[in-house]
């Protein structure tokens, strides 16, 4: 892992210079980091947003996630938007853990949770490893990382700045292609096309990545949050035969604004052809209304695009909040 350098005197790049970052802001490299203000305000200004419910109760079906996995196989539970609790025979990983009523500051401000957490973390096994993608508060939220502090945490450069030193046993922050090692796993940050920002200040002085993890035996994709682009054709090539996928589906509307940023179900589909997925899950989706389609319409949206591009419905498929599938 490459330390992260740091000048006060701002003689030194604060950050490795590559083709995602100038040494102190990091960008992608075949799309916008992000809109800018004018962007935003036009779809504030003329945004057509679909009424979601004010609350979906948890499944009654749901069931505690499985207390042991065999050799060669993992247990993927969907807990909600982008936050899977994921078992192998020998480790216990969370993704980007959010559990709070809001995805906004201090957990109480932004858009409103319509999904409580199929899974409390009450109810969470110890966990030994946390993959945090980017700072969003969708998918950062420092009680959530708090109420897992004896894990080890892997995430990328620029965002320990945000995190209380108790938040995590051990953080690892990686640039894309670095790899770490948590127990026995190998854990690869890999590209991902976004942006990042806490504040108006901070505006892509973080980096966000995917992660893929090699344990057990097994390869398991997180793509974080992304949109569509070549870096899946590169992960697929340079990561070989990835068991597991978990792809963003949701959040895509309308496509002017989001595209850059966010995938729909079709550029999901062909993200895990070209990243040679064996399986893909979907994610961001259902939880958090952070966009202007309807609650399950990247559900739909989903099954006819695999229709379309003749992928098998048990070969990308969505689970039910609080449903494991052992893969």
């Amino acid at each position: 892992m490459r330390a992260v350098e740091h000048d006060r005197l701002g003689s030194v790049p604060r950050f490795p210079v590559s083709d995602h970052c100038d040494g102190e802001r990091f960008t992608n490299p075949h799309a916008p980091a992000g809109r800018s203000l004018r962007e935003v305000w036009r779809w504030m200004r003329t945004r057509e947003r679909t009424a979601w419910p004010s609350a979906v109760a948890r499944p009654a079906s749901s069931v505690p996630p499985p207390s042991r996995v065999d050799p060669g196989r993992v247990a993927v539970t969907f807990i909600g938007h982008s936050t899977f609790l994921i078992r192998t025979a020998s480790l216990v990983m969370i993704t980007d853990p959010v559990f709070t009523t809001h995805a906004g500051p201090f957990g109480r401000l932004g858009p409103r949770r319509v999904r409580p957490p199929a899974v409390a973390l009450r109810d969470l096994p110890r966990v030994d490893l946390v993959l945090l993608s980017h700072n969003h508060y969708d998918h950062m939220q420092p009680s959530s990382l708090r109420a897992l502090g004896g894990a080890s945490m892997v995430t990328t450069l620029g965002v320990g700045r945000y995190l209380r030193p108790d938040a995590a046993r051990t953080i690892a922050e990686l640039d894309w292609w670095e790899e770490t090692r948590s127990g026995g796993a190998t854990i690869t940050a890999v590209p991902a096309q976004h942006f990042s920002a806490r504040t108006a200040w901070d505006r892509n002085a973080s980096l966000w990545c995917g992660f893929v993890v090699r344990v057990d035996g097994l390869t398991i994709y997180f793509a974080g949050d992304t949109g569509y682009g070549p870096h899946f054709a590169e992960i697929g090539e340079r990561c070989g035969a990835i068991d597991v996928a978990l792809l963003p589906i949701g959040a895509y509307e309308p496509r002017w604004f989001m595209q850059p940023v966010h995938m729909n179900p079709d550029e999901a589909v062909r993200a895990h052809r070209d990243a040679r997925a064996r399986m893909s899950v979907g994610m961001h989706f259902g939880t958090f209304q952070l966009t202007d389609e309807a609650i399950d319409e990247p559900i739909r949206a989903l099954e006819r695009a695999r229709v379309e591009h003749g992928v098998a419905p048990d070969a990308f498929r969505v689970l039910d909040f609080g449903a494991t599938a052992i893969l």
